[in-house]
């Protein structure tokens, strides 16, 4: 599905992604795992076209994304929740949540059916779904950037340390969330990047490691 071929990047000058050669498919749930600074957002942002590739390429069912700007990737399923969430305050949950599929120029009756979805894998969003989305703890803004991850990502779901400062009974719900998303849609592809393995549980079906801007397989960090 979503495959990178030599990717690199910079930051600043400083080469921080160094010649990723993987590829994600349909159904996996897969953790990257790295230490801080490793390069874990960076290569989120490089999938999601924030930031410039100094080589490689993205590609996604044969279709090239690099040259695509990053508002454009959503139109191929992707989605993403960064890790400081960026809910627009001036607009409800709810709002929040429809805005990526009303960029996209989706149906009425498509975004409710997504709306509908989101709240069956996270039903802790609906009573947050009127409050304005700077009414929300930390916690909750996680779930709601899931949330609105879901609602453009129909094959590829991207969730940029989602379980760092989680209460352990949010973190126990983030987790079931994924779960339960696994099960409604087994074709979909979750990709999950932490700096502590351990709060991933049980729930990747496979583990890369980020070290020093290059991606191995299996975990190798040592805590």
């Amino acid at each position: 599905m979503l495959k990178l071929h030599n990717v690199s990047a910079r930051i600043a000058g400083i080469t921080v992604l160094r010649g990723i050669e993987t590829a994600f498919g349909p159904g996996q749930l897969l953790a990257v795992v790295g230490r801080n600074g490793a390069g874990k957002t960076t290569l989120l942002r490089a999938i999601m076209g924030l930031l410039p590739l100094s080589a490689g390429s993205i590609t996604i069912n044969g279709t090239e994304l690099t040259t695509l700007p990053g508002h454009r990737r959503t139109e191929f399923g992707i989605g993403y929740a960064p890790e400081e969430r960026v809910m627009y305050p001036t607009f409800t949950v709810e709002e929040n949540l429809r805005l990526p599929c009303e960029v996209l120029g989706l149906a009425e009756a498509e975004i409710k059916r997504r709306l509908e979805r989101v709240l069956e894998v996270v039903p802790q969003l609906e009573p947050m779904l009127g409050r304005s989305g700077a009414a929300l703890s930390g916690g909750q803004g996680k779930m709601a950037a899931l949330g609105r991850a879901l609602m453009a990502g129909t094959q590829l779901v991207l969730l940029d340390e989602p379980f760092q400062g989680l209460a352990p009974v949010l973190a126990n719900q983030y987790a079931e969330s994924l779960r339960k998303l696994h099960e409604l849609d087994p074709s979909l592809c979750m990709v999950v990047t932490e700096s502590n393995r351990s709060l991933l549980r049980d729930l990747p079906d496979a583990t890369l490691t980020l070290e020093r801007g290059e991606l191995v397989e299996g975990d190798t960090l040592t805590h």
